[in-house]
């Protein structure tokens, strides 16, 4: 069975550990999710089952929203509530003081990750690495924060939400904030809200071609030389510029890559 759809992800579960609830409650074996998120994170998490993980490179996944909270005096070393190893009071912070932090980080950002990330080192999972006590050097990288706002501020917690390019790591900024106000800080609450076009709407099922980010060719030519994969020529197709597109027949759709005249199938078969 061939599905998309977007699951709320519960806190204290891996992103891939929750597969097994999926599996079970749709009957499948096939299932895939895109973009994780930690154990103590929660909320949009993009699934599919059957074929349709092979979609996910081409899907609109990006900006990606998130609402979080900022524990002022809390200390842990994977900058979340999982490892938290030290707590101390804080004097209250003006309003202007948080703001001032949370604006500094709009537009490009350099930053290190988190040791506790799914980033791989020498094929490694750096949490695996920080976790067995081992030393964990990663690279600074670069995200664009969109947006970044003050919901409220209860002392000790700054709950904010920020719209970010994808591949952003919220704990980072959590870190940077803290930095800037000159206290210890982690994140105690993370709830992802959306990621491009795709928000929790109680698992429904997507139409995928709704999603795609690559835009919509035509093929005049006889559709069961794509659904039986045969190769296809240029002369057949509306759109003949080089890139990649999405062409649907009757039951199923196929993504190709046009380039110099040539075209390839990038996936085929796909049941609608």
């Amino acid at each position: 069975m061939n599905r998309l759809f977007v699951v709320n992800k519960p806190i204290f579960r891996s992103s891939n550990g929750y597969m097994g609830y999926v599996k079970r409650k749709y009957n499948t074996k096939k299932v895939g999710f895109s973009g994780t998120l930690d154990p103590f994170a929660t909320g949009c998490l993009i699934v599919a089952t059957g074929q349709y993980p092979k979609l996910f490179q081409y899907l609109k996944k990006t900006p990606k929203a998130y609402a979080a909270t900022l524990w002022l005096g809390a200390n842990s070393q994977s900058l979340d509530i999982e490892n938290v190893d030290s707590i101390k009071d804080t004097p209250e912070l003006t309003i202007n003081e948080i703001y001032q932090a949370l604006e500094s980080l709009r537009g490009e950002l350099t930053y290190y990750p988190p040791k506790f990330s799914a980033k791989k080192i020498n094929g490694k999972r750096a949490y695996d690495l920080a976790r067995e006590g081992k030393e964990v050097e990663l690279k600074k990288i670069t995200s664009t924060i969109y947006d970044i706002q003050l919901v409220r501020y209860n002392h000790p917690f700054i709950h904010f939400e920020a719209v970010v390019l994808e591949g952003t790591y919220i704990r980072s900024l959590g870190a940077i904030v803290a930095d800037k106000l000159g206290v210890d800080a982690t994140l105690s609450s993370l709830k992802r809200l959306y990621e491009g076009a795709f928000h929790y709407e109680d698992e429904k099922a997507l139409n995928p071609l709704k999603y795609l980010k690559i835009p919509p060719n035509i093929y005049t030519g006889d559709p069961e030389y794509m659904e039986l994969g045969k190769k296809l020529t240029i002369d057949y197709f509306e759109t003949k510029e080089d890139g990649e597109y999405w062409v649907e027949t009757t039951n199923f759709f196929s993504i190709i890559e046009i380039k110099e005249g040539e075209v390839k199938y990038k996936l085929n078969r796909m049941e609608k």
